[in-house]
């Protein structure tokens, strides 16, 4: 049954105290090592609060157990900052149907995505969102050739400023029709392409659950080619309880078992209260 937001929050304080007691037996030989909990941080996607003001989503995510909130402009920056919280992921210069996929696209969203890394360094963001674009009957190939070649022009920034920047794979299947970046396999051969540490793939699971699944042996077997990670319940992008086809438990044991130290985003559409729901997933995905 749903758990009130109380209840999510006080579930979390208590397996952080029982996590700090020694086990019986244990000898006083200086501080104990942490607790595997909590190593990765938590984000929010903005959009999903569109009925929230920022101010009262920044405020109320971070009592949830929030660290950012992601999808922000520049000019939204400085409001979550003033409740002590980041923007994990900020918004970029592409767009979802027109991304990096079309040469004529590249005169005004390589120099766009330049601007955005540097601004993105001044204020201390880690990473900027790319998109590849739709097909609109371009060949596979030939698309991840010109995002390639469009990502090269951009990366050497992102490397002086170490920015990272993030191509998320979207499902073309129910939400984003004709995308072109709907598969792993395509996204990570785009990494391999670009060759550089500041270019990685945004690892939606909700989408790539629509479309291929097998999220855990892929997690594992790539998590080097994934810089961010974004939920969502399957089947209807909702709330990541009981109710759908994912064990987000055990997908995020397996994130942290990567060793992976940044941001799982909750990016799912709530049916009830919104911050109910949100300190449930974070209760969830805390391990």
């Amino acid at each position: 049954m749903p758990i009130t937001r109380r209840e999510a929050l006080r579930a979390l304080a208590g397996t952080a105290a029982l996590a700090a007691i020694p086990r019986a037996g244990a000898q006083a030989q200086g501080p104990a090592p942490a607790p595997a909990r909590g190593s990765f941080s938590h984000s929010a996607c903005r959009w999903c609060y569109k009925a929230m003001a920022l101010e009262d989503l920044a405020r109320e995510g971070k009592a949830a157990g929030l660290a950012s909130v992601e999808l922000l402009d520049p000019a939204e920056w400085p409001v979550v900052r003033r409740h002590g919280l980041t923007c994990a992921m900020a918004n970029g210069a592409t767009r979802i149907p027109e991304g990096l996929n079309r040469v004529e696209n590249h005169a005004s969203m390589v120099p766009g995505m330049i601007e955005r890394v540097r601004e993105c360094a001044e204020a201390g963001i880690p990473n900027v969102i790319c998109f590849s674009g739709n097909r609109a009957g371009m060949d596979d190939e030939l698309g991840l050739g010109n995002c390639a070649a469009a990502l090269r022009l951009i990366v050497g920034e992102a490397e002086r400023r170490r920015v990272t920047v993030c191509m998320e794979l979207l499902n073309s299947k129910v939400d984003h029709r004709d995308y072109m970046g709907d598969h792993t396999a395509w996204g990570f051969e785009l990494v391999r392409r670009v060759g550089s540490e500041r270019f990685k793939i945004l690892y939606d699971i909700y989408h790539m659950q629509i479309m291929e699944g097998d999220v855990i042996r892929t997690i594992r077997e790539n998590h080097g080619m994934i810089a961010h990670y974004h939920t969502g319940g399957v089947p209807g992008r909702h709330e990541i309880d009981g109710s759908q086809e994912l064990n987000y438990a055990a997908i995020a044991r397996a994130i942290r078992d990567t060793g992976y130290r940044g941001f799982v985003a909750q990016e799912f559409i709530p049916t009830r209260d919104p911050m109910t729901s949100l300190a449930e997933a974070i209760a969830i995905c805390t391990v």
